[in-house]
């Protein structure tokens, strides 16, 4: 468990990447749901694990999102993103966990529970604990999803005991001050980074596709080159006046309260024997309106004031042609397939545009990252000789240009509204961060891919912050830092305890 530790220098290549970006683990197994057995979820421990225990688990889930246990499903859950992964995650853990904690002879006590469970956020009042809120809770949350309080406790105590075991974890995991001194530096001192950027089209003549290469991979790639299934629908709309539209609160949802209704109604309609989605719509008095044919990855324009509609429509079957109501801002779509062209094979003519898209990509990468490291080995060369030519002279000599960005902190103190107008760059400047922290000044990083182009970074200059004595900074960063390392010992403790576990998903 602790070999990470001691590899902290890798674990540390950035620590922008350490207290910035969320952990992601794969864990030991990704379950093959479409071969789960109906009557089996999983066999762990040497007994099997029903699929009502799971979904009863997977209630406990919900439950534990909304009474506000975030940290608690976040513990469980490491880097997950997908819904069905997320899911199966915390059930496994959460089984893991269980199992642990009565083998390390954690049990808390009824009085501890009781503490918690009056602190949740969800039965706050404004003078505490509010049981009117809880008694509420209890009724309206709870009985309706078979639940009850004893499953509010029961969250509790697993809560109490990961708690008690992050604690035993991490208890001997420290920074010594040297390495604190040296990744605090780094992560608040000034670096003045210059910047080659290599791109796709800077290299697109040398690039050259013959008619043998279009064939070769027409041949080995055949059944992949296939037109786009394209469809045609009919639909009706269900929306608000010009005046209902400009209605707020309670008449405004009362107003789409009727259209929902009435939504309901057609689809029913719809559902009789015989029943014809023209006829239908004429009985209701709305008009149809028809698309041309289209793809999944372009929409009909009729369709693309939201997104939902052109995935839906590619939902539909021959067999099941109408949709369920659509939901917009302003009322209801409605969905009846017309028609389908379904995908064909492509002639070697007709795929060859795509043919040869493809091959120029895959060889300008290919070729970006020879022509790159060749020049960041160049510049090296040409910037530490002692007659060597500069930065600028040495680019120029290869071919190249420099970019100066604005000096920049590995972590930076910034506002909100600086955060938000940073999204579109952040993996550019991660992939930047994460190179050049741990450079010295007049280094230069190996080519580094990003997307379809690449980058060569140059470390011209590293000064101390301006604050960099700042004690109660320096207290704050280490106990960010110190944290994440409990957290990273943690979650491999909890891989490891998944792997003893013997975790055997059930085909069938």
């Amino acid at each position: 468990m602790m070999k990470l530790l001691r590899k902290h220098r890798r674990w540390l290549m950035s620590v922008i990447a350490i207290l910035a970006i969320p952990f992601i683990f794969y864990f030991v197994q990704q379950p093959d749901y479409g071969a789960m057995r109906s009557d089996q979820f999983v066999r762990i421990y040497d007994r099997n694990v029903s699929m009502l225990e799971a979904q009863q688990m997977a209630r406990l889930f919900n439950l534990a999102q909304a009474l506000g246990m975030s940290d608690f499903v976040q513990n469980l859950t490491p880097g997950m993103q997908d819904p069905n992964q997320v899911h199966v995650q915390f059930i496994l853990n959460l089984l893991v966990l269980r199992h642990e904690a009565a083998r390390l002879g954690i049990r808390p006590g009824s009085p501890e529970i009781a503490d918690v469970v009056r602190a949740l956020p969800v039965f706050q009042g404004g003078s505490g604990f509010d049981l009117h809120k809880f008694s509420d809770f209890v009724q309206n949350a709870l009985a309706p999803n078979g639940l009850a309080e004893e499953h509010i406790e029961q969250l509790v105590r697993d809560q109490l005991c990961l708690n008690q075991i992050k604690q035993l974890l991490g208890t001997g995991v420290s920074i010594p001050e040297a390495e604190l001194n040296a990744d605090y530096q780094r992560a608040y001192d000034k670096l003045y980074v210059s910047l080659i950027r290599l791109r796709p089209e800077d290299f697109a003549r040398e690039i050259k596709i013959s008619d043998e290469d279009v064939q070769k991979y027409f041949e080995t790639h055949k059944a992949e080159l296939k037109s786009e299934e394209k469809r045609g629908v009919d639909f009706v709309t269900l929306t608000l006046t010009d005046d209902q539209k400009k209605l707020t609160g309670k008449e405004r949802i009362d107003a789409l309260q009727e259209l929902s209704d009435r939504a309901t109604d057609f689809t029913q309609a719809l559902l009789e024997k015989g029943a014809d989605f023209k006829q239908v719509a004429e009985k209701f008095h709305v008009p149809v309106q028809t698309t041309g044919e289209f793809t999944a990855a372009a929409p009909d324009p009729q369709l693309k004031v939201d997104p939902q509609l052109g995935a839906a429509a590619f939902k539909l079957s021959m067999q099941e042609p109408n949709s369920d109501p659509i939901q917009m801002a302003h009322g209801f779509y409605i969905l009846h397939l017309a028609g389908i062209v379904e995908a064909r094979p492509l002639t070697v003519e007709e795929a060859k545009p795509k043919i040869v898209e493809t091959l120029k990509g895959s060889r300008a990468r290919e070729l970006i990252s020879t022509k790159g490291a060749e020049i960041a080995q160049q510049l090296r060369q040409a910037t530490k000789s002692p007659a060597g030519a500069g930065l600028e002279a040495a680019a120029q000599q290869a071919g190249v240009k420099v970019e100066k960005l604005e000096p920049f902190s590995v972590l930076e103190e910034t506002t909100e509204a600086q955060d938000n107008e940073a999204k579109e760059e952040s993996p550019e400047i991660l992939t930047i961060k994460n190179a050049v922290a741990y450079l010295n000044q007049g280094e230069i990083t190996d080519f580094l891919p990003a997307g379809d182009s690449g980058l060569i970074a140059v470390l011209e200059k590293r000064e101390p912050a301006a604050d960099a004595t700042n004690s109660e900074k320096k207290a704050a960063f280490e106990k960010r830092l110190l944290n994440n390392k409990q957290k990273l010992v943690f979650y491999e403790w909890l891989r490891e305890r998944q792997q003893a576990a013997g975790i055997q998903f059930a085909k069938g």
